[in-house]
């Protein structure tokens, strides 16, 4: 019996774009993200000036996760808080049920409270009834819908939306989300 390892959670760099995008690939194959989009997302990443957080989750050499977050605005751009988007959050198979959604969504919460955001949107399909309980486990709540948001398909997405980031990963240690 082989003793499970933990995965680690580290910031996202270019030369893991080839492993998630294969795991991009297998878990939304229609509406998988491309090359150029994430590296379009880690050129925002980095630096003074960066409005981006990615992770990657790894478990020996294994990318098994990994998460995103836009911020838009700053806290001191003319007197208006800045908001965050989770542009993305993906788990392997074999690690979905771990709590790993549950680690990343915590780091994405504290780079929104590290880039001093107010609020946290997101969108979810309508049928992913597992990462809306995980949202709203964080606090989330549903605050409306985009209509035939994913393509193909014509799935609708739930809009979400957390009040204060900060609040919601104060204290929390639990790695079951």
């Amino acid at each position: 019996m082989t003793e499970a390892v933990t995965p680690r959670l580290r910031e996202m760099r270019w030369w893991d774009i080839d492993p998630v995008l294969e795991l991009e690939k297998d878990l939304f194959p229609e509406d998988a993200w491309s090359r150029g989009m994430f590296w379009s997302e880690l050129a925002h990443a980095r630096g003074p000036e960066a409005t981006r957080r990615y992770l990657v989750a790894v478990a020996g050499d294994r990318v098994v996760g990994y998460a995103g977050l836009a911020t838009s605005g700053t806290a001191s751009d003319s007197g208006s808080a800045a908001g965050a988007d989770i542009q993305t959050i993906a788990v392997a198979r074999d690690q979905q049920g771990t709590g790993l959604g549950g680690r990343l969504l915590t780091e994405l919460l504290r780079a929104a409270t590290d880039f001093e955001c107010a609020e946290v949107m997101l969108e979810c399909r309508v049928d992913n009834v597992r990462a809306q309980k995980l949202y709203e486990r964080f606090g989330f709540e549903a605050i409306g819908f985009r209509r035939g948001y994913y393509q193909p398909g014509n799935v609708d997405a739930l809009v979400m939306r957390l009040i204060d980031p900060a609040t919601s990963v104060q204290g929390r240690t639990d790695t079951h989300g």
